[in-house]
């Protein structure tokens, strides 16, 4: 949890992320392309491939936003299904995979039901990561595997210095011309919720996958955490 008081917390911060979400929604395909040069496409991609379930398994997209890990878990050959608590997300959503409404920590699907989960960019919004990662544990099956992906901080001072310019003045720049410039702005700041690599990957093995380890994507810009349900 952060110490940063201008962040929300608790209900507060799912009532903030929901209506930021739903501001956000009809542009935020374009936003995403725009700030990250397309390279959100072969992050997402990258994702799908960690997961190495056989065609068909049923796969869990959480905070699936427009659909754009769903459509790429169809194309792989799973069986997704979409999961978001952002009614304008959904709306916006181009994927022909089930779309449900839902918080992610508190899914209404049976213990056990699915073979995978994705989750991208979206570990800073939910309210308690200890409560998502033990309802990862409740819904994947002995065997399953997750796949999040989510922003980062490189290692290298020089990769670290830029990005910080870039995600804290361009980023809610892009945001202001072609969409809410206070819900980009926000995103930055939102960093603050992450916990270490070490925290993240402690609290994933406690939760039951073991064997979790932490992938850094375009010399550290993103991370992909991937492991296996005990």
């Amino acid at each position: 949890m952060t110490d940063d008081p201008a962040l929300p917390q608790g209900e507060a911060k799912a009532t903030a992320v929901r209506g930021l979400f739903d501001a956000i929604s009809p542009r935020y395909d374009l936003v995403n392309r725009v700030m990250t040069f397309g390279m959100d496409v072969g992050w997402r991609r990258r994702t799908v491939r960690e997961l190495r379930l056989p065609a068909g398994a049923p796969v869990f997209d959480l905070a699936c936003g427009t659909g754009d890990l769903c459509r790429d878990l169809a194309a792989a050959g799973y069986r997704p299904v979409g999961f978001d608590f952002s009614f304008g997300m959904l709306a916006n959503a181009r994927t022909s995979a089930p779309l449900v409404q839902a918080d992610a920590l508190r899914l209404p699907v049976r213990d056990g039901a699915a073979a995978g989960v994705t989750c991208g960019f979206a570990l800073r919004n939910v309210v308690s990561l200890p409560s998502f990662f033990e309802e990862l544990a409740r819904v994947v099956r002995s065997g399953g595997r997750i796949a999040l992906l989510d922003a980062s901080r490189p290692d290298q001072p020089l990769l670290r210095a830029g990005h910080g310019l870039y995600f804290e003045h361009v980023v809610p720049f892009i945001g202001g011309l072609l969409s809410d410039g206070d819900a980009y702005a926000y995103l930055p700041r939102s960093m603050a919720y992450l916990p270490s690599p070490t925290d993240l990957l402690r609290m994933l093995r406690v939760a039951g996958f073991p064997d979790v380890r932490r992938v850094q994507l375009t010399g550290g810009l993103t991370q992909l955490i991937v492991g296996t349900r005990s």
